[in-house]
């Protein structure tokens, strides 16, 4: 097949996606997976794997933002990447500082309002990635069109553990009662910015599992995951496309199963309710039928002097 012909039926099969797409996640996440393992089936250094990863996660922003999709969030460094060896790490964190940087002098995300922040453990990375950390938060402060987030130094339960220690901490202080520890008190210990709830989680690399990602905005959202096989590098437009009609389709099943259950319950309702009046109705006859058989009649020459 040649090569014209590829991109042609590629071409209309993106096309013929995306006419089926009608409703779109609000928050995306991505597990960026198979960079290493690209690299080793292409015969290159770990290091071409991630650069090469860094090309589609730049893609992806752009596919996310031609959707309408508001927020992205991108698996980039996780705790227990800290155990690889010193040289990969080394290489890791010049790739993240240099696109940090990049993305935050690049004339389409201020054009396009994008937010640029950091989540994780940020004090455990090297000076020179914290300060291109803050560097690209300060140049995209004022922007909220649409927010990108960079998971550094990111572990689910370590970000869950944090939190309520800081709760903790305040409850000893006497700052704060027990009682008046609620859903909103554990989400502003999260992050200094608000999170929306995510939708949907994208995994690449073939592993069926979200990797504690997340857990208090997707477990708690219960949102859709799409797993596949392409290693991070060769993830597509059709192939993000797919996970979108994946959340689309879920969504709509959901519907499906909440209407069903709303009518099932407005039905157990009237059903209710018809009893209960008919059970009225029935007691309203006893009682009339009853007042005429005790009721009195006038004599005939009462009404007659009236």
């Amino acid at each position: 097949m040649s090569r014209w012909l590829r991109e042609t039926i590629a071409s209309v099969y993106e096309r013929a996606l995306r006419s089926g797409i009608d409703e779109v996640p609000t928050h995306v996440a991505v597990i960026q997976d198979g960079n290493r393992r690209y690299a080793r089936s292409e015969g290159a250094e770990k290091s071409d794997g991630h650069r090469q990863g860094a090309q589609t996660t730049e893609q992806v922003l752009e596919w996310s933002q031609e959707l309408g999709i508001e927020e992205l969030t991108l698996y980039a460094f996780s705790t227990e990447n800290f155990d690889r060896p010193a040289d990969e790490q080394e290489a890791l964190f010049d790739l993240i500082e240099g696109k940090l940087r990049e993305f935050a002098d690049a004339e389409r995300v201020h054009e396009n309002g994008v937010g640029i922040r950091a989540l994780g453990e940020i004090d455990r990375l090297p000076e020179r990635v914290q300060d291109a950390v803050e560097y690209a938060e300060e140049q995209t402060r004022g922007y909220d069109s649409f927010v990108l987030n960079i998971a550094l130094a990111y572990g689910g339960r370590s970000e869950l553990l944090s939190a309520t220690q800081r709760i903790l901490q305040r409850v000893d202080e006497g700052d704060m009662d027990p009682s008046e520890i609620d859903v909103e008190t554990v989400q502003e210990q999260l992050y200094d910015r608000p999170v929306r709830a995510v939708d949907l989680i994208i995994r690449t690399g073939g592993d069926e599992r979200t990797s504690n990602f997340l857990p208090w905005y997707a477990n708690g959202n219960e949102a859709a995951v799409y797993f596949c096989t392409p290693y991070w590098p060769e993830f597509s437009k059709p192939e993000f496309l797919r996970s979108i009609r994946t959340y689309q389709h879920r969504e709509e099943s959901w519907r499906q199963t909440r209407l069903s259950r709303a009518l099932t319950l407005v039905e157990a309702f009237r059903e209710t309710e018809t009893e209960e009046a008919q059970r009225i109705v029935d007691g309203l006859e006893d009682v009339t039928e009853s007042d005429e058989r005790t009721s009195v009649s006038l004599p005939d020459e009462d009404v007659e002097s009236a």
